[in-house]
């Protein structure tokens, strides 16, 4: 384990034959970003990486693309690791057969800070018992196979993933993520409880990704969150719009908030985004439409009114003056239409 850095947190993932290649390489990356993001600001780097499997060597995941493990499991020492991600792929089922494998995990909980799974991954934290009594999702199509196979968890279809730092709402511990890219939210979620909401926003936007995607989530979108840093004066306002978006935004009461001159307000806005408020307020709420209609659960009346247009003609004129396409045929061509039959995760 020379690798190992002391005064980072050893972020710690296994590898298998077929595993889905994105619920490695996807959380990887946000803890590569941040410290990317943390440089950028003079601190030093928070996390340090290790791909892990059975025998240290090349492992072919399921899209042919062979990642390296830097480690065997049987040589990781737990006790210098902070988090743990099992992720899912092809090989899931045959791995649940692997005794050894599911020791390993049951004594990786015992020790380990934290303990995760990505997609399929958490059928392999089931398997290990480590999930019993505690919330839990997994990939849309393994829901009611977690359900049937393991009645002791507390499944959560619609939830991206069942991490919590204040155990309130979820487990600080041991947590489960949902299918593919919601091992990317999940850990932005750790990011953000290890280095605070203003760092996590920033490597949100520069993976122009959600901080808290909709769907139980509270925040809308971190899409166009500025650079960290460059607008000071404006960061609480800006990380305070996206869950305010009914509310009223009018250039008074934006200036107020922001505690400014309306005419201050305006011109600092503009100077530091590049776009008015009023501008940047419509390609939020844009933003947030999209997401909403993506999920294909709400009537574009509704969404229209949580985004703060108001009215559904609004929300069409502001979709084609951004998209160049009505609510209506963004949601008919990209709104999730989950099928009948299982699919592999």
């Amino acid at each position: 384990m020379s690798k190992f850095v002391p005064d980072q947190k050893l972020i710690a993932c296994y590898a298998y034959e077929g595993v889905m290649s994105l619920d490695i390489v996807g959380p990887l990356q946000v803890f590569a970003s941040a410290n990317d993001e943390l440089v950028r600001m003079g601190r030093p780097k928070a996390y340090d990486v290790v791909v892990v499997a059975e025998m240290q060597g090349p492992i072919q995941t399921s899209c042919g693309v062979r990642l390296y493990a830097d480690v065997a499991a049987s040589d990781l020492d737990f006790g210098v690791v902070d988090t743990l991600l099992v992720p899912g792929g092809d090989g899931i089922c045959e791995l649940r057969k692997n005794t050894k494998l599911i020791n390993w995990i049951k004594s990786a909980e015992q020790h380990v800070a934290r303990l995760g799974s990505v997609c399929s991954g958490a059928l392999l934290l089931a398997e290990a018992g480590v999930l019993d009594g505690r919330m839990a999702t997994t990939h849309w199509s393994r829901c009611a196979q977690m359900e049937r196979e393991f009645p002791a968890v507390h499944m959560m279809g619609d939830r991206l993933h069942s991490y919590d730092p204040s155990g309130q709402d979820g487990d600080p511990r041991v947590f489960t993520s949902a299918g593919v890219t919601a091992g990317i939210d999940l850990a932005l979620a750790i990011v953000e409880a290890d280095l605070g909401r203003t760092l996590a926003l920033s490597v949100a936007r520069r993976l122009v990704m959600f901080l808290k995607r909709p769907g139980g989530q509270a925040q809308f979108s971190a899409y166009l969150t500025p650079e960290y840093g460059s607008t000071e004066r404006l960061s609480r306002l800006l990380e305070w719009l996206p869950e305010n978006l009914d509310a009223d935004l009018s250039l008074e009461r934006l200036a107020d908030r922001a505690g400014m001159s309306a005419r201050t307000f305006s011109r600092v806005f503009t100077r530091d985004l590049g776009m008015s408020p009023a501008r940047y307020i419509e390609r939020v709420r844009v933003e947030a439409a999209r997401a909403l209609l993506q999920d294909n659960s709400l009537p574009i009346s509704r969404v229209a009114a949580i985004c703060g247009f108001r009215h559904p003609e609004t929300l069409r004129r502001a979709f084609q003056r951004h998209l160049s396409v009505s609510p209506q045929e963004y949601a008919e061509r990209f709104a999730v239409k989950v099928p009948q039959a299982s699919a592999d995760a």
